[in-house]
């Protein structure tokens, strides 16, 4: 191991190393801020484009809501027309249906028949309370 002895050249050395350490120390901490403040620039373009397309997204997932209900309507009404016009070409077409809706719903009955209803048991009321005085 060598050793030097200590002169006046080292230690202005030793001042300006340590010149030199801070400065690189200080650089790195603005490279550190810097990164920092891109890192946050990034974030508030990134937050801004979100906060541009959220608002029409959401009525996009709106309309499809509403129009997926138009369609369910859409198709319930075809249901309820297909019936209905089935309904009506029986009525037009077939005499025993024809017949079978006169008993039924008209209480109609041809001559000497005698018919028979058998009403369900309905729920029974709750007694009403006396109305007070």
């Amino acid at each position: 191991m060598v050793t030097r002895p200590c002169t006046a050249l080292d230690s202005g050395e030793v001042d300006h190393g340590y010149a030199d350490f801070r400065a690189r120390r200080e650089a790195t901490v603005w490279q550190r801020l810097n990164r920092i403040l891109l890192v946050l620039l990034i974030i508030a373009i990134w937050l801004v484009i979100v906060s541009l397309f959220v608002p029409p997204y959401k009525k996009l997932m709106q309309s499809r809501t509403e129009i997926d209900n138009l369609q369910q309507q859409v198709n319930e009404q075809q249901t309820l027309l297909a019936r209905q016009t089935r309904e009506v070409n029986l009525l037009k077409t077939d005499v025993s249906y024809l017949e079978t809706i006169a008993r039924d719903r008209l209480d109609l009955m041809k001559e000497g028949e005698t018919i028979f209803r058998l009403e369900t048991a309905r729920a029974k009321s709750k007694p009403v309370a006396p109305a007070r005085k």
